[in-house]
């Protein structure tokens, strides 16, 4: 018998079902992404280069894998606007270079689709360093940011003057 706890509430013609497992120590997660992520098509993988949008001195991001990407035989991981990949620098200051560091991708030229029905897209592929909780190495993120990365990553939506 599991010990899961189900609450059922009615709102108008909304009947929402809420179930709760057993209170147990969380091994995963998003690091400092907040709130759930909307599934879109999957634009960068392992592998894809990416512009760096901060000031951190970085050019570009190489991305080496995708955090919390499941396996699947024979399936590159990829990532979309709002996910954390981990990324080496391939050009920028030499104190940067030949780490593996977070980032969190903020535009992709991949198109997808929002919920409202719109297709979205941007003219490069752009992710800003941050450390494993999300908060930004940089203090300014140049160019506009998803919307999708901004509703996960509140520092990020904090550091960036337009967000699509």
């Amino acid at each position: 018998m599991s010990d899961q706890v189900c609450q059922i509430s009615a709102f108008g013609r909304v009947i929402v079902l809420l179930c709760r497992g057993p209170k147990m120590a969380s091994k995963r997660g998003r690091g400092g992404a907040a709130g759930n992520k909307f599934r879109m098509s999957l634009g960068l993988p392992v592998g894809a280069i990416l512009n760096c949008a901060d000031n951190t001195g970085a050019k570009n991001l190489y991305i080496i894998s995708v955090v919390g990407w499941g396996a699947r035989l024979n399936r590159l991981p990829s990532a979309a606007c709002g996910d954390m990949v981990m990324a080496t620098v391939k050009k920028g200051k030499p104190d940067l270079r030949k780490k593996v560091l977070p980032a969190v991708v903020v535009r992709q030229r991949k198109p997808w689709r929002r919920k409202d029905g719109v297709f979205i897209y941007f003219e490069d592929n752009a992710g800003v360093i941050v450390n494993p909780k999300g908060e930004m190495k940089g203090s300014a993120i140049t160019g506009p940011v998803a919307k999708e990365c901004a509703d996960l990553w509140p520092r990020i939506a904090s550091a960036a003057n337009s967000i699509v």
